[in-house]
């Protein structure tokens, strides 16, 4: 995984696969067609490239590929935003193998960001996620709607291995299928926002090998960034909890996110929340936990 042809090859053969020659005005529709979706050809042609260094290209043997070829490539393709930026990320000149063999060390949240944390506590779960989506920091409420990660041992604090490997997941969240299919797309976003990443690369193979569910998505080739959306919680003690998330960026700490939940003013859940919050005041001296 830390080298980027396998990746470029899977995602362009995926997205040209995705297109209807037909809805683009191409000649010879599906029907005259060996396989579906866009010719290399015709991806050059769109992207106003030669179709050999757009084979190149999606060999991953093109050494250096320039923003606006990739924007030509994004607009050939119909690509998303987060697709675009993907696509960028994954044909950025990587190091030779064996240059990143070493582990990525696991950032420190900052006594700052603990702060924030702690003030959030009495009415609004928050998290702080790192690259491949590991778990870093969260505050007491946010231990309290779903898992406790303070019981959980630091290498398996990651979105992605929980959703996939832990059955609490499952009856956790009553929109599993959804929640999966984010995780996935978004764990791809992560190899383009982390491409070097030895985390994220570790967490994918483990994945890929453990869970047939995860394989199927990863296929899919789904790349998608949501920063913001609603979930569902089936929660042991307080029924089902209805939250708006939102995730920031922290500028000043590459590579962090800072979640939040919140709820509606006066819902069942916001007062759920408020009790769930009152329920775990003494459970533990520190507002806020960081790893």
């Amino acid at each position: 995984m830390g080298h980027s042809e396998p990746e470029i090859k899977a995602f362009l053969k995926a997205r040209r696969a995705a297109l209807d020659p037909a809805e683009l005005g191409l000649p010879d529709g599906l029907a005259r067609r060996r396989v579906r979706g866009l010719r290399r050809e015709e991806v050059a042609q769109r992207a106003g490239i030669s179709v050999d260094y757009y084979t190149r290209i999606e060999q991953g043997r093109a050494p250096a590929i320039s923003d606006s070829v990739v924007g030509g490539l994004a607009r050939a393709l119909r690509l998303t935003p987060s697709e675009h930026t993907y696509l960028r990320n994954i044909t950025l000149p990587r190091p030779r193998a064996g240059e990143s063999a070493e582990p990525d060390p696991r950032p420190a949240v900052r006594p700052e960001i603990r702060q924030l944390l702690d003030a959030m506590d009495a009415t609004v779960p928050a998290f702080v996620y790192g690259p491949g989506m590991d778990v870093l920091a969260w505050n007491r409420l946010g231990a309290r709607i779903g898992l406790d990660y303070g019981t959980i041992p630091e290498d398996r604090r990651n979105g992605p291995l929980l959703v996939f490997l832990d059955p609490r997941t499952r009856d956790l969240h009553p929109d599993w299928d959804e929640i999966a299919d984010d995780t996935v797309a978004g764990l791809r976003a992560e190899i383009g926002r982390h491409p070097g990443s030895t985390r994220v690369c570790r967490v994918i193979h483990e994945l890929l090998e453990r869970s047939e569910e995860f394989r199927r998505r990863w296929e899919a080739q789904a790349v998608q960034e949501r920063t913001r959306g609603t979930k569902r919680f089936r929660h042991p003690e307080a029924g089902e909890l209805v939250v708006t998330f939102e995730a920031f960026t922290l500028p000043a700490d590459p590579g962090q996110t800072l979640c939040t939940y919140t709820a509606e003013k006066g819902s069942p859940t916001a007062q759920a929340l408020r009790i769930l919050a009152g329920a775990g005041a003494g459970a533990d001296a520190d507002a806020s936990a960081v790893v």
